[in-house]
């Protein structure tokens, strides 16, 4: 038997993101997925690639922990982690259940210093074998992979405009995943104080405005950061700068052009590129695109399990060529 995984929350777009890749793992194995609205139905009916016979189930939180996974990944919405974690936390202090890798796909403890904040191309260093792991939202992604190559130059706030398909907004109905309500629009919202605007601004060290808005297309995101500079720059040198930072990631590609979002859906990947430098030198744009739900939530919780479990990190990552 392979490591075993279980998935909670597993109705929303992430999570049968999480379930394709973890059914095609070598190394992982679905011990279950969990989701109150499909218990009882067979995975397969709901996922294209899915070809075992395993079925949604709904344990409590309780009852969490005795489902044995060696790994279990909470693709729930922030603020509803915590009862899970302390399910398992209990029952690991009882000593009535091993103790799990949990990784939490939500915002809830992304702020917490002892849980490891697993965005590997930035953090990978800072392992030190913990089981507890917070993934980067999909934006502080993008935006932290924009940003910290030049985080020595900057000379204030840096200020991120961002665009995301509707699937960011998960499956719970609101206007901001309303094919409608979206027709031939782009909604603004949370434009001051937005928790991935925190959470860039803390993991960086480097305060960030962040400016989100919502556009009809399904999947995918666009980052264009404004990079206010301490002294000149020339835009060779900054693209040389990015391509020494990320050379041997595969998952971060550095390129010339501005990337267009409509090439990254369905890749594991995240774009850099455009590298606009103003006429004094002083003024630096980037452009990022990524899959909010690939590299953006499952792609990132899979290189986690990897990286916790002792296996190459891309493995089971299918990375197209070029990428």
């Amino acid at each position: 038997m392979g490591i075993t995984v279980g998935i909670v929350g597993a109705r929303g777009y992430v999570g049968a993101e999480l379930i394709r890749l973890l059914a095609a793992h070598p190394a992982f194995e679905l011990a279950y997925v969990s989701s109150r609205e499909l218990d009882g139905q067979p995975v397969a009916a709901h996922i294209d690639t899915y070809t075992g016979e395993l079925r949604y189930c709904s344990p409590s939180h309780e009852a969490l922990p005795a489902l044995g996974a060696d790994a279990v990944v909470l693709a729930l919405p922030n603020g509803k982690a915590k009862l899970c974690v302390d399910a398992f936390d209990d029952a690991v202090s009882r000593g009535v259940a091993a103790d799990p890798v949990i990784i939490d796909l939500s915002a809830d403890y992304r702020f917490d210093e002892s849980w490891y904040y697993g965005l590997p191309e930035l953090t990978r260093g800072r392992y030190r074998g913990q089981r507890r792991i917070s993934n980067p939202g999909c934006y502080a992604t993008a935006m932290q992979l924009s940003v910290a190559p030049m985080l020595a130059y900057l000379d204030g706030p840096v200020q991120c405009f961002g665009v995301s398909g509707y699937s960011g907004a998960g499956t719970t109905p609101s206007d901001k995943n309303d094919p409608d309500a979206l027709r031939n629009n782009l909604m603004p919202y949370a434009l001051t104080g937005h928790v991935h605007e925190r959470e860039v601004s803390s993991q960086l060290g480097h305060p960030i405005h962040f400016l989100p808005h919502v556009a009809p297309h399904f999947r995918g995101l666009t980052i264009t950061a404004n990079l206010p500079l301490s002294a000149p720059v020339e835009r060779g040198d900054v693209m040389a700068r990015y391509r020494q930072r990320y050379a041997g990631e595969p998952l971060v590609r550095v390129v010339d052009e501005a990337p267009w979002v409509s090439a990254i859906a369905q890749r594991h990947h995240v774009d850099i590129g455009g590298f606009a430098v103003s006429a004094d030198g002083r003024r630096l744009v980037v452009v990022a695109t990524e899959d909010n739900l690939l590299k953006g939530a499952a792609t990132q919780a899979l290189q986690n399990l990897n990286l916790v479990f002792g296996l190459d990190e891309m493995t089971g990552i299918p990375v197209l060529e070029n990428c």
